[in-house]
């Protein structure tokens, strides 16, 4: 059964967070977040940690594509410095590598948003965005489990 850190309110509650021990980090989803802000991908890791998951970070696409790890899930902020987050969800696609793709960005534009959408993103979320909220997706996408 999912159990998820997110109330039918949306609140957080943080006596469901999961063990922090070596072994269950070691089974924990790797969610990857690929966003070229490091205040960004400090503070998501930091949440997603918090809440038990593995936390992989790169400051670009090329980045993340020279060092592809086995992610659950990534974290991929649409307006990147080089390849967009558009064009990284492409090459996945042709690569025919399935992970969900959450998409974060600053500037909402409905167009990019039925785009990404459209070829199988999990989420397209706008900056700030509500932490309750991707951790819905998070758990959503993952079908994450816990004892």
């Amino acid at each position: 059964m999912s159990k998820s850190p997110v109330q039918g309110d949306g609140a957080l509650d943080p006596a469901d967070t999961t063990s922090t021990s070596a072994d269950a980090a070691a089974e924990s989803p790797l969610v990857v977040i690929v966003d070229d802000d490091p205040s960004f991908r400090t503070a998501i890791a930091r949440l997603l940690r918090l809440w038990g998951f593995r936390i992989e970070t790169f400051a670009s696409a090329e980045e993340f594509l020279q060092q592809r790890t086995g992610a659950h899930c990534i974290v991929l902020d649409l307006h990147l410095g080089g390849m967009s987050g558009l064009e990284l969800q492409a090459r996945l696609s042709e690569d025919g590598d399935p992970v969900p793709i959450v998409f974060v960005t600053a500037m909402e534009d409905p167009l990019v948003r039925h785009r990404a959408l459209a070829s199988g993103a999990a989420a397209y979320l706008q900056k700030p965005f509500d932490e309750g909220r991707l951790l819905e997706v998070l758990y959503r996408v993952i079908d994450y489990r816990s004892d």
